[in-house]
């Protein structure tokens, strides 16, 4: 009884009653020290505090010292490299396939999916129709899009990404292979070719789906820089900040940049699926695929890789069950919402559970969380970006192309992007740096979404011209088929003005897609970077499923609304992103993964890793 007594005297405080008063936003803002708590510190002779040997900068140096990209190592531009062969294969071959599921073989053609030249035909082979065209090709991007999730978790937990980034290409290598098979002029002629093709297209899903989401946080695994410090130019004498953020931003560019550049084979392809037929138009981009067997043989020895530790997906949700557990659902949105999940705060309220994780890992999640409501915004903007599922194909194939694809002009939005990046890298983002102007994420992605609805407007205003123009009105997109043989089709609109929405939306790209990578890679736990980086590639599922769900209006006479209903969505998200995520522009970047968390990469049988930034920092010191 006595026993008894003394526990009721001291009944132990609810989980509320101990939670601290935390003010996230200033949280977010110190993270950068946090996030280096099991470092090696200590201070110089002028008082900067120093993490493994790192000079620090104080708060008055972070917002008046320039910052600077730090080296990258030689192997993450081969990893781009991987990068540009695998979407060069997969884009190549991606440019097509609308037109190669619409149309019927042209029948001026040689029975190849090529039309004769200077024919107003395009090419075509299936005779499916947009609908069916639409249904199949964002099916694949589903697909493409949504089990990298799955492909994450399995290396992050069992496999390492190396080892998936590898399965996928061998997947998608035999993918290739049949594609080339069902293009063949006696399989297209046989009636047959759906068959075969469906299967390699959704084949090729599944391969990029193992390969997407497992190569870029493999990239950015290479980065030496995990937290911002000070150097000393050692030709201007200027103290400088090697700033993690930019360190990313600039490979993440130069990522991006060969994935479009590998894009730009779209213009071989279009154009060798017009003269010569689909079998050459899958042909090209399967050789250039070989290219990635050898170069990923040569990197493997080299890299640094995070091993699967077992993903951190368990923890987050113990962590989100310990915060239901205690009034959390009331509080979601709220300040302190995630001070109920810290087992510091648990413990002071008498918890005596064991934990398998700390306060800072909640903290990683809450940052994963925002992360992930960020990428929530995307599917909207990649609508306006490309068109809502075929109805840009639909669109171009009403206006007179003069003879050229219709696909043609697509291409130029890799094309704005191979122009643009080195313009951003190179003199945009050092001008503003240079003067300490510090453009964040989050004001660099609603300048894209604000573009990408722009650009949006264009489409739906040429589709309105071209309906007036045509020949057959609000029939415009299968008006061929409508008028005698002869007799002329097409709109008098300029093919040449559905450039300016193409350039607007690629240019977009460099502000959302680019800096979504670094978002997913930084806010995410070590062990779930691959899951998270999936998460934002799984936006992509969700606007094809949205191109699925309305696949039945993309055709004529409802095509206007199909671009101006999502160019209002996208206007009211941009304002509505911005003033949700806005206090984000003022955090400090960092990386929550140490150096001694990879694999040592080995060449020549020895161990190429110091600490990282020490090295480098030695580097640009002699440099």
């Amino acid at each position: 009884m006595a026993d008894t007594a003394s526990a009721i005297g001291t009944a132990l405080a609810s989980v509320g009653s101990v939670r601290a008063s935390v003010d996230e936003r200033a949280l977010d803002e110190k993270l950068g020290v946090d996030a280096t708590a099991a470092s090696v510190r200590g201070t110089t002779d002028d008082g900067h505090e120093t993490v493994d040997g790192l000079v620090l900068p104080t708060e008055e140096e972070k917002s008046t010292l320039r910052r600077v990209a730090g080296r990258m190592p030689t192997t993450a531009y081969y990893l781009c490299a991987v990068e540009f062969a695998e979407r060069a294969s997969y884009y190549g071959c991606n440019q097509v396939y609308k037109n190669f599921i619409r149309a019927p073989l042209p029948p001026d053609g040689p029975g190849t999916g090529a039309a004769a030249p200077g024919s107003d035909y395009t090419a075509g082979a299936l005779d499916q129709g947009t609908v069916v065209a639409t249904a199949m090709t964002e099916a694949f991007k589903f697909l493409a899009y949504a089990l990298p999730v799955y492909f994450a978790w399995l290396a992050d937990t069992k496999y390492g990404r190396f080892k998936m980034i590898c399965w996928g290409v061998a997947i998608c290598g035999i993918a290739h292979t049949i594609m080339i098979i069902s293009a063949l002029p006696p399989v297209l002629q046989s009636g047959h070719a759906i068959g075969p093709f469906a299967f390699s297209l959704y084949l090729l899903a599944i391969g990029a789906a193992q390969f997407k989401p497992n190569i870029s946080p493999t990239l950015m695994d290479q980065n030496p820089h995990k937290i911002a410090h000070i150097i000393t130019d050692a030709k201007s004498g200027e103290r400088i900040i090697v700033d993690p953020e930019e360190s990313i931003n600039s490979v993440m560019l130069w990522f991006y940049l060969l994935i479009n550049l590998g894009s730009t084979f779209g213009i071989a392809t279009s154009y060798l699926a017009k003269l010569v037929g689909y079998w050459a138009a899958y042909l090209i981009p399967t050789i250039l695929y070989l290219l990635l067997p050898p170069l990923l043989f040569y990197l493997n020895p080299r890299l640094v890789k995070q091993p699967p530790g077992g993903s951190d997906l368990v923890n987050v949700f113990k962590v989100l069950g310990d915060i239901f557990a205690h009034g959390g659902l009331k509080s979601i949105g709220r300040k302190g919402f995630w001070e109920a999940g810290k087992p510091s705060v648990l413990r002071a309220a008498g918890s005596t559970k064991t934990f398998s994780y700390d306060d800072q890992f909640v903290n990683d999640v809450r940052r994963t969380f925002q992360a992930c409501g960020i990428f929530l915004f995307i599917p909207i903007w990649q609508i306006n970006d490309t068109g809502l599922g075929a109805a840009a194909n639909a669109l171009t194939a009403g206006m007179d192309t003069k003879g050229l694809p219709n696909d043609l002009l697509d291409n130029l939005n890799a094309v704005s992007i191979v122009v643009m990046v080195p313009v951003m890298n190179h003199i945009v983002y050092p001008f503003l740096r240079k003067r300490g102007i510090r453009w964040g994420a989050i004001s660099r992605m609603t300048f894209g979404f604000a573009l990408g609805t722009i650009g949006s407007v264009g489409y739906a205003v040429l589709q309105y011209y071209v309906y007036r123009t045509s020949p057959c009105g609000w029939r415009a997109t299968t008006c061929a088929k409508i008028v005698p043989e002869g007799a002329e089709s097409l709109s008098t609109v300029s093919y040449g003005l559905y450039s300016i929405p193409v350039v607007l939306g690629a240019v977009s790209e460099i502000f959302v897609n680019v800096t979504a990578y670094g978002i997913a890679y930084s806010r995410s736990p070590k062990n779930m970077k691959g899951l998270v980086a999936s998460v934002n590639l799984f936006m992509n599922a969700i606007s094809a499923a949205i191109g699925l769900a309305t696949a039945p209006a993309i055709q004529d006479p409802y095509l206007v609304w199909a671009f101006a209903g999502p160019t209002i969505a996208g206007a009211v998200s941009c304002v509505a992103f911005y003033l949700t995520f806005r206090h984000l522009d003022h955090e400090e970047f960092v990386l929550n993964t140490g150096f001694d968390d990879f694999k040592p990469a080995r060449v020549d049988g020895d161990e190429e890793r110091v600490p990282a930034d020490n090295q480098v920092a030695l580097e640009e010191k002699k440099a």
